[in-house]
């Protein structure tokens, strides 16, 4: 696990279908929250590099996630465009040449190399051609996010105490699907917030269980207090 201050390590979604939606929530949260991931549905909505600008200059962190898979070149230009602009993490998905690309043009930028979506199961797994387990997958990708120059990978909770054991400290481990409760959503590889850190999380993204919250900011620092009292308990005494 990377050394990173207990507070900024809650990752909020930033799922919404305007950034007007999203300045609101980020407003109601406050300083509860540092650290803000932006993605598909919010840069369909227009004005999403402004508002990326916008949240680094209140100085928050930005975690762009638009999981660029397209020709290496391409993803190599893209991620250029993206230096300079105060962003933490980028995610690519795809082959060893498209994290190669990402990597080589990242400059400050960390890549993280998405393994296998938390929306995905066994038998979606089947229906894609992927005659492998789960963690196989995940575990394979990883091993090649570090060989292309990726500084970490998105996983599920599920499988991120295999890659702990296997690949030690050498990538940073993000985990999406965080349910406090019993998950009745499209997330199917879904873990709370103590075992994902449990497992060896560096980060957690929380999108829909603060978002959908009567009380956002009370959940999230729920949630804040829940890592810190987790983290405190693993560190040796």
């Amino acid at each position: 696990m990377k050394a990173i201050v207990d507070n900024q390590r809650l990752i909020v979604a930033l799922d919404f279908p305007s950034t007007d939606d999203a300045r609101r929530l980020v407003a109601q949260l406050d300083n509860s929250v540092n650290f803000y991931k932006v993605g598909l549905e919010l840069f369909m909505a227009g004005g999403y590099f402004e508002f990326v600008d916008e949240l680094a200059a209140a100085g928050k962190q930005v975690f762009v996630d638009l999981k660029f898979f397209d020709v290496p070149a391409t993803v190599g230009r893209a991620v250029e465009r993206l230096q300079h602009r105060n962003i933490s993490f980028v995610t690519v998905h795809g082959n060893d040449g498209i994290m190669q690309a990402a990597a080589a043009s990242k400059g400050d930028l960390k890549i993280l190399a998405v393994t296998v979506l938390t929306s995905l199961d066994r038998g979606d797994l089947d229906d894609l051609g992927f005659q492998c387990d789960v963690d196989e997958l995940v575990l394979s990708r990883a091993r090649r996010a570090i060989h292309c120059g990726c500084d970490g990978v998105v996983a599920s909770g599920h499988e991120a105490a295999r890659l702990r054991d296997e690949l030690g400290d050498r990538l940073m481990i993000v985990i999406p699907g965080i349910r406090p409760v019993e998950n009745t959503d499209d997330q199917k590889r879904t873990v709370t917030v103590q075992d994902a850190f449990s497992h060896g999380a560096d980060y957690i993204v929380v999108g829909r269980p603060i978002r959908d919250a009567d009380n956002p900011r009370k959940v999230a620092e729920t949630i804040q207090r829940e890592i810190a009292s987790t983290l405190m308990s693993a560190r040796p005494s």
